[in-house]
């Protein structure tokens, strides 16, 4: 009797978890089919309203949101295939390699997670203009790509592969490109799942790198664009702010929800210890 009752507590409090946390996203989404009058009233409109057409006509008026998207996309699908290339080859390399001063490498690349991103912004400024690349998407791209986390999963995956199925490999003649690429990257899908959600999810969100190396109106992110899109301080139309919000959110829920078992099983087996 006592085992039920608990476990009924749990459900509840598990039940009155989730309503706190996908609240925000309901009335995010909600706000969005409203009025700015709705919104700032008391107490709210908490339901879906008829303003829907209205706020996106408005929102398509006040921003390039076509342009915005579009950008923001072919950036963070860019470096969503270079960052799982290039961390899943050096996660490969670190796990199953025996090279002098791996350690020390490892150690290395683990040391950066130490240091602030704020910190490396004005060098790695400096460096895109003295590359003639500031205002591109390989201004955004490029300097992101050393990121010792993917690093640090992918290695932590690459660990748990079966070192005896890469011998086999050898034997039969494989290279190690061929060894990489067909044996070894098709039994990684979790990792490369987590992965794929972490470095797309982080690229599509960031704000303050590409604000600094974009110059271009036309070449700005998402997030830039939803921060230029309403620059009145004492009269905002919240609705529409939402409503942009809203379109910027989806893409994530979706990716989220179409991959969040890989990611749990990738991150898992990031966390096996050796």
């Amino acid at each position: 009797m006592m085992n039920r009752i608990c476990r009924i507590l749990c459900y509840v409090l598990l039940i009155f978890i989730a309503f706190i946390s996908l609240f925000p996203f309901y009335f995010m989404f909600a706000s969005g089919t409203n009025s700015s009058a709705q919104i700032l009233s008391i107490p709210p409109k908490l339901t879906f309203g008829t303003e829907l057409k209205n706020n996106f006509a408005i929102l398509v008026e006040k921003m390039d949101l076509f342009h915005s998207i579009t950008n923001t996309l072919f950036i963070s699908v860019s470096y969503t295939l270079l960052a799982v290339l290039l961390f899943s080859a050096a996660g490969y390399a670190l796990a199953k390699f025996e090279f002098r001063g791996k350690k020390v490498i490892y150690g290395f690349i683990m040391g950066t997670m130490m240091i602030p991103s704020l910190v490396m912004y004005v060098p790695l400024f400096e460096m895109m203009i003295k590359l003639n690349l500031t205002d591109t998407a390989a201004s955004v791209i490029l300097p992101l790509l050393a990121n010792a986390f993917g690093i640090f999963l992918m290695r932590q995956n690459m660990m748990e592969f079966p070192t005896a199925l890469l011998e086999a490999g050898r034997i039969d003649g494989e290279s190690e490109l061929g060894l990489f690429f067909r044996i070894v990257m098709p039994n990684e899908k979790p990792a490369i799942s987590a992965l794929v959600i972490y470095m797309f999810t982080s690229m599509w969100n960031n704000f303050m790198w590409p604000l600094i190396v974009l110059q271009s109106e036309e070449k700005y992110t998402l997030p830039i664009a939803l921060a230029m899109l309403d620059g009145n301080p004492t009269n905002k139309n919240y609705a529409v702010i939402m409503l942009a919000t809203s379109i910027a959110t989806l893409p994530i829920l979706i990716i989220f929800l179409l991959f969040q078992k890989q990611f749990v099983a990738g991150v898992m087996g990031g966390a096996v210890k050796e």
